[in-house]
């Protein structure tokens, strides 16, 4: 998963593990257990749900909704969601069923048990925090039902009978006749009702992996569908005010996805991805938590509808890369944990740093080696991981302990660290397997390793990974690990920047219209006096220092609207979404006399600290560099 918002609000969207290998049950149930929903039928923004798992031989049952599901660190209780849950026996009465707590059931006479009926409340519409530090679902892996749109993540509405997860599942979904529907899940086919206004559509899952693991989306969608290479890339945007289209983001995916599938080579991929995108009006109904979550064959995505075609698209990049790239780990290298994961009582894996932090790491490092960027962009944005990662989290604290504790503090409130420092491990390694092969071995090729011994279907042991790693690469390997990962010893980073030529220094880098080099903001406040003004770092932005801005000078107007401190973090936040060729004007004050600026936006810089190279870099330094950015 990676967490927009949480990536932006500290310098600028998780994967569960789980417990004991499953037991072989004692409950005898006809395959595949029974699901509908009906999205036709509506009740107080409700979704009817159907379970019939067949007969059962035991006297007592229990049905779950998961607690936390796969892709997320935190707990998501979607139990909390249900309302009405009743127990049907054969003739139609009610049967006694006890909720044990938030997402549980128990049902007396089982053996009498035909079915199980309740409603789903969605998640989208009561959200606070958007799981972003509150006790909900991170909105990606939440549910929505609009008159015109339906999230689907199926953990939401379908649940498990304990022990009994690895039962098929059959589902269907009713739906009025004019909804388009994507879904990642195996369709068996269609049924129109007898009056030609409803379709229901027939799934198949092998187990109850597959319900958590295949999201769906029914509504009012515009969806593009195109091929990258041998890979059909299925694209659905749901945009309630029609703003964005598949149609103008086909084009960056498109891009993207090729670019990625060149880097992974010959790592073996899904035949078909989904990429689901809600973008949320930003009113009080609307889903909080921007970022994405992943699947093995899918990611849904939730963003702003408010951004800008520009914005948007930078935010597919760096989001939906991250979850692409997630088919190499967790979902193809992966713990037992993992694998056989507890979606009530879930232990979790030391290697989040592998999960998050490398796939974080794979989704920068391809834009340069594929040449989307050029090397001093990439340079800078592992220099931005470096001091997120050094000044705002405790830089001595390991990583591995962090991971197997992440919901508990002082280690949750650590977690965003993984894609700061987790991408910079990765980048450590990636930077030691060149040097000690010469170039030939990287990273990612100890990755593509490790996904030919183990696959989706083998898990590792998780106390043996690093002794594994170890002795697949290099002494130097195992002993960065056991130091700086399961150790607590900061990372020195300039000593692998040396290792290919590169130091510390200063440099003109591309900025926006709101900072000047880094995150140093050209704006300041006067509260008592109720002013916005320039500060005297916006001398340092090109852009302003050519339209001739002193320090100082009191901000009236922007584009025309009054600023003032009760608006200034609106109107700051939409410069964001300033671009090169936009016309802009600004009123301000100067020793009390009004001064005008009226302006075509040209591409802003600012001298900042940087990563550089070294002019005295030798020629085998430069040699591991190149191989390091280009292969």
């Amino acid at each position: 998963m990676k967490n927009y918002l949480a990536i932006l609000g500290l310098s600028i969207v998780l994967v569960g593990c789980g417990s004991a290998k499953p037991t072989v049950d004692d409950l005898a149930v006809s395959n595949p257990i029974e699901t509908a929903l009906d999205l036709t039928a509506v009740n107080n923004d409700r979704v009817p749900v159907t379970i019939n798992p067949g007969r059962f031989t035991s006297e007592t049952v229990t049905y779950r909704l998961p607690r936390v599901v796969q892709g997320t660190y935190s707990v998501s209780d979607f139990g909390k969601y249900i309302d009405d849950f009743k127990a049907i026996d054969y003739d139609g009465n009610e049967l006694s069923a006890t909720k044990v707590d938030t997402n549980t059931w128990t049902i007396a006479d089982a053996k009498d048990l035909d079915k199980i009926e309740y409603y789903v409340n969605d998640t989208f519409d009561t959200e606070t925090s958007g799981g972003i530090g509150g006790e909900e679902p991170f909105s990606p892996a939440g549910t929505n039902i609009e008159e015109d749109n339906f999230v689907l993540n199926l953990h939401g509405f379908i649940g498990y009978f304990d022990s009994l997860k690895n039962n098929q599942y059959a589902v269907d979904v009713t739906a009025p006749a004019t909804f388009k529907r994507t879904s990642a899940l195996e369709n068996k086919g269609t049924k129109s009702s007898a009056d030609g206004t409803a379709i229901t559509s027939s799934y198949f899952a092998q187990r109850y992996f597959d319900i958590t693991d295949n999201p769906m989306m029914y509504g009012d969608l515009d969806v593009e569908e195109f091929m990258v290479g041998d890979i059909k890339i299925v694209l659905s945007v749901y945009s309630p005010t029609g703003k964005h289209t598949a149609e103008s983001l086909k084009e960056t995916v498109f891009k993207m996805m090729e670019a990625q599938k060149s880097y992974l080579g010959d790592v073996n991929a899904t035949p078909r991805y989904d990429i689901y995108l809600y973008l949320s009006r930003g009113d009080e109904t609307s889903p909080k938590g921007y970022g994405a979550l992943e699947h093995h064959t899918s990611t849904v995505v939730v963003f702003d509808e408010n951004s800008s075609l520009e914005a948007l698209k930078a935010s597919m990049i760096d989001v939906v890369a991250h979850e692409f790239f997630h088919i190499v780990t967790p979902l193809s290298v992966h713990s037992e944990d993992v694998h056989y994961f507890d979606y009530n009582t879930p232990t979790f894996s030391k290697h989040l740093w592998m999960y998050e932090g490398v796939t974080e790491y794979f989704a920068q490092h391809f834009q340069v080696y594929e040449g989307l960027t050029d090397d001093t962009v990439f340079y800078n944005t592992m220099k931005s991981y470096i001091d997120v990662s050094t000044q705002r989290f405790d830089d001595a604290m390991s990583f591995t302990i962090m991971s197997e504790n992440v919901l508990d503090e002082p280690y949750a409130s650590e977690y965003y660290n993984v894609y700061m420092k987790g991408a910079l491990i990765g980048m450590c390694m990636d930077i030691l397997m060149r040097k000690e092969s010469d170039g030939n071995r990287s990273l990612l090729s100890l990755m593509k390793e490790l996904s030919a011994k183990y696959g989706k279907e083998k898990p590792f042991e998780d106390d043996q990974l690093i002794a594994e790693i170890t002795e697949m690469t290099y002494p130097s390997v195992g002993d960065f690990l056991r130091t700086h990962v399961e150790g607590d010893l900061p990372i020195n980073y300039n000593e692998f920047f040396a290792m290919v030529g590169l130091k510390n220094g200063k440099t003109e880098l591309e900025t926006n219209y709101i900072f000047a080099g880094g995150q140093n903001i050209i704006f300041d406040a006067d509260r008592e006096r109720g002013l916005i003004f320039f500060s005297s770092l916006a001398e340092e932005n090109s852009f302003w220092k050519s339209q001739g801005v002193k320090a100082g000078d009191i901000i009236k107007k922007v584009n025309g609207t009054d600023l003032t401190l009760a608006n200034a973090q609106v109107t700051i936040e939409g410069m964001f979404a300033w671009k090169v060729g936009d016309e802009i004007t600004m009123e301000l004050e100067r020793d009390g006399k009004p001064v005008t600026i009226k302006a075509t936006l040209t591409k802003a810089t600012a001298l900042a600290d940087a990563i550089v190279a070294d002019e005295n870099a030798t020629a085998a330094q430069k040699d591991i560099r190149a191989a390091w950015l280009k292969g």
